[in-house]
């Protein structure tokens, strides 16, 4: 059997430990990762390998040779060019005799899976590809796979969010290959897997599948990882071969000519390799010692990784720690939790290195001293970076200036030098910091920033689309809670950044490895005085005003102390409303609300257009993106009522103007929506819930509108975005076509019912949960597009999980209460009761 071992890696996931050797080649318990595979390999009688390098090449060849040391033959490919990693794999196969499949393994993984197994299911099922997969609880990270009852592959999902997360298996990146995957790979050309290969093979419906295994694997790709695989080796999760003689009696294996004083205390599993010292009162638990290590009298190790020739000075206290090679740690020193030292260091007698510092090779530590951030790079952040609403931390804790510093720069090194972005923010005061924080940032890296300063996000949107601007960021103080600030990314098109580009940020910004410039390129600050005139002009330009005029609406609207107010007078100015405005002064302080305060302010305002007898009440969110609708009767609308009348009103007017096209909206909304564009002649588009998902929507060509039960509308004609003042006049603009107010549109809505709960469950359960949904939903009319939603005769039920909270939300929908109940408290019970399987 042939297999092709994938060790180009560069781990610069890794770094500082990866600095001056390839990922392959990482100590794993004193063995370089790739040996274990080898182990492996050769333990399921697969012994002629084939390995694929490209970077230090030489590292792999000198300690592997031909193979015939480890019991195998091996040859090697030194790619000269990137052909993708089926690309590169293609290319090896060619050059293979006969006509076996061929085995493809990463060498930098950890795993005991059974390949004998694997491998008699590929011929079992005449497959021309099979991917071996495995479970695990959080799959956001990894790719996952969807498989009918019989294994064979229905579906791929690259980097999904939780409502795409319709399994918890994922793609270990283990593949058994028939040469007739040859017939698809391109000679010379790059040609990756998981985007080109499988898509290929699923699309041609070829027998490609999955097969579940069983055992350990982990994709060793970050520093905790790293050292936890080590543990697992340690406390015996996964099968290897344990280097050096096992102590009888004792969870110990120690190499040749080491000698470990008769008082030292060696706790849990040990493994120490050749040539050590371990002196007297010294305690080890649980840790991995290379060959060469010396560890003085009364020194302590626990959780830990130490590379070959590491000195442990007296009294030295280290726990969950990894230690590159060749470094020395002084008398008395300490290490707290997390700490990397890569190779090549001195830390200073009674110095103190703190939780999760990284200290980059040949650095010095003096005595005494107290390191709290890494040398040369600093402090990773404990928690992914992005979130459902950009990026949100306490403000000045977690996002502080150093952190808005250095993500500006991970954000400035994925763009080309001399590009410009956009960066805006609220009236606070602290908003202004961390804006000013970001372009520091994004300066240092040659990319040059136009700061619009106090601005709603829905002008900076539009201008980023008209404009040389490559993106932008907007901060501001979070809507739901006074403590938090967000930063939100956008794109060239004004769009939320895509998943996959938020996941490049954040790869730089945990290297910690960004792009500084010469003193001449740095990029300038710019402060354009010509952004809301150019706003106000496209945005007249897409209005009917004359309409609008005629109708002489008197309107009471609340800018919620937002930026709005600086721009919007202006344009209803322009539009003869007669406007009663609350809160039209910026003030920072008020820009959250709680939900009480929220509900205080809509009843409020609803109370105004009662009085006053105005045709329409509406709140615009601080940020100017979304808006809450009170009718001329003083009726607060609820959300999902609210997109239904506005769905119904372009209907309306798209229908008399002659326009053709689509309405989009989430796969949680009515099927009321459904009926009525029917009945106008419209198709409905579903979506998934996120903002970037009905963003999508609003760029297709056909699409008319976009909208959503949270208050957000999207009139793509004026930009793809949420944009909560034209929404307020495209709204105006339609009642006045149709001569007619809310309150009365609310009758022509077909009846529905629509109730909505949400059910606890923790993030390590949602991959489960998502898995035994979808068993559950085979055979039913199902939706998989953003969680799952189970569509009955009359009624619905959707169930999907929250990004960044633990639990479940279900949305359901009847023709009577009741049923709709029973949909909620079915399912419910449903994920209440996977969670515990």
């Amino acid at each position: 059997m042939k297999c092709v071992i994938m060790a180009g890696g560069f781990g610069t996931r890794l770094r500082p430990l990866t600095n001056s050797m390839p990922k392959p080649m990482v100590p794993m318990v004193n063995r370089p990762i790739m040996e274990h595979i080898v182990d492996l390999l050769k333990k399921h009688s697969v012994d002629e390998l084939t390995a694929l390098l490209y970077f230090q090449p030489e590292t792999i060849t000198d300690y592997f040779g031909d193979g015939s040391d480890f019991g195998v033959k091996l040859d090697y490919i030194t790619a000269t060019s990137d052909l993708g990693t089926a690309g590169a794999v293609g290319a090896a196969m060619r050059k293979f005799k006969g006509r076996d499949s061929t085995l493809v393994i990463s060498g930098d993984v950890l795993t005991d899976i059974d390949i004998s197994e694997a491998l008699a299911f590929h011929k079992k099922k005449k497959a021309v590809a099979t991917i071996v997969l495995t479970r695990v609880e959080n799959p956001l990270a990894f790719g996952i796979v969807i498989t009918d009852n019989n294994g064979r592959i229905t579906r791929f999902l690259e980097k999904p969010g939780w409502g795409e997360v319709f399994s918890d298996t994922i793609n270990t990146g283990i593949y058994i290959l028939d040469r007739k995957v040859l017939d698809y790979l391109p000679e010379g050309e790059e040609f990756d897997f998981s985007k080109d290969l499988f898509p290929i093979l699923l699309k041609e419906d070829k027998p490609i599948y999955g097969y579940v295994a069983d055992g350990y694997w982990k994709d060793v790709g970050s520093l905790d990882e790293y050292r936890q695989a080590n543990m697992d080796i340690i406390e015996g999760r996964v099968e290897v071969v344990m280097p050096g003689e096992k102590v009888p009696g004792k969870e110990v294996w120690t190499g040749t000519d080491t000698r470990v004083d008769f008082t030292a205390s060696l706790e849990g599993r040990v493994i120490i390799g050749n040539n050590c010292k371990v002196e007297a009162d010294a305690r080890i638990v649980n840790s991995s010692l290379g060959s060469g290590v010396t560890v003085e009298e009364g020194a302590v190790i626990i959780d830990s990784v130490l590379w070959d020739g590491v000195k442990v000075g007296r009294k030295a206290k280290m726990q969950e720690n990894v230690i590159g090679h060749n470094t020395d740690i002084g008398t008395g020193a300490h290490l707290a939790e997390n700490v990397v030292i890569a190779d090549d260091c001195k830390i200073g007698r009674k110095a103190t290195v703190k939780t999760n510092v990284k200290v980059w090779p040949h650095k010095i530590v003096d005595d005494d001293a107290v390191l709290a951030s890494s040398l040369v790079w600093g402090q990773k952040w404990s928690k992914n970076i992005f979130s459902t609403y950009g990026v949100t931390g306490l403000a000045n804790i977690e996002l502080s200036p150093d952190f808005a510093a250095k993500l500006g720069a991970a954000y400035g090194a994925t763009l080309e030098k001399g590009s410009y972005v956009s960066t805006s923010r609220d009236a606070h005061k602290t908003s202004r910091m961390i804006n000013r924080a970001v372009m520091t940032g994004i300066l240092s890296t040659g990319v040059n920033v136009h700061d619009y300063g106090v601005t709603p996000m829905p002008v900076c949107r539009l201008l980023s689309r008209g404009g040389a601007e490559v993106g932008g960021i907007h901060t501001r103080r979070s809507p739901f809670d006074p403590l938090l600030l967000d930063l939100k990314f956008f794109d060239s098109v004004g769009l939320d950044l895509h998943p996959g580009f938020e996941k490049n940020i954040e790869r730089l910004f945990s290297r910690e490895d960004y792009r500084r410039v010469p003193i001449e390129e740095t990029g300038e600050m710019v402060f354009p005085i010509h952004g809301f005139e150019y706003y106000e002009n496209a945005f007249m330009s897409a209005v009917n005003a004359e309409v609008i005029r005629k109708a002489q609406f008197k309107i009471v609207l609340d800018y919620s102390y937002g930026s709005s107010s600086r721009i919007f007078p202006s344009i209803l100015g322009r539009l003869g409303c007669d406007v009663i405005a609350l809160n039209a002064n910026l003030d920072g302080t008020k820009v959250t609300r709680t939900a009480e305060e929220f509900d205080k302010a809509i009843a409020q305002l609803s109370n105004i257009v009662r009085s006053v007898g105005a045709d329409v009440g509406m709140l615009l969110d601080a940020g100017g993106e979304k808006i809450f609708l009170v009718d001329d009767a003083g009726e607060i609308i609820d959300g999902d009522t609210a997109l239904n009348i506005i769905t119904l009103l372009t209907l309306k007017c798209s229908k008399e103007a002659g326009i053709k096209g689509s309405i989009a909206v989430p796969v949680t909304s009515s099927g009321a929506i459904d009926r009525m564009s029917e009945t106008y002649g419209f198709d409905v588009m579903r979506t998934k819930t996120s903002a970037r998902g009905l963003m999508e929507a609003a760029s297709e060509p056909d699409v008319i509108f976009v909208g959503e039960s949270s208050g957000g509308f999207i009139f793509p004609q004026f930009q793809p975005n949420f944009d909560g003042m034209y929404a307020i006049t495209k709204i105006l603009e339609m009642l006045a076509l149709q001569d007619v107010r809310l309150h009365r549109l609310i009758r022509e809505l077909p009846p529905s019912i629509i109730l909505k709960d949400r059910v606890a469950c923790a993030f390590e359960n949602k991959g489960r949960v998502m898995r035994r949904l979808a068993e559950d939903s085979n055979g039913k009319n199902t939706t998989l597009l953003d969680g799952i939603r189970i569509n009955f005769k009359d009624n619905w039920v959707a169930a999907y999980p929250s990004q960044d909270r633990p639990y479940f939300l279900i949305v359901a929908e009847a023709a009577t209460e009741n049923v709709a109940k029973d949909l909620i408290t079915q399912y419910s019970g449903k994920i209440l009761e996977y969670q515990k399987a």
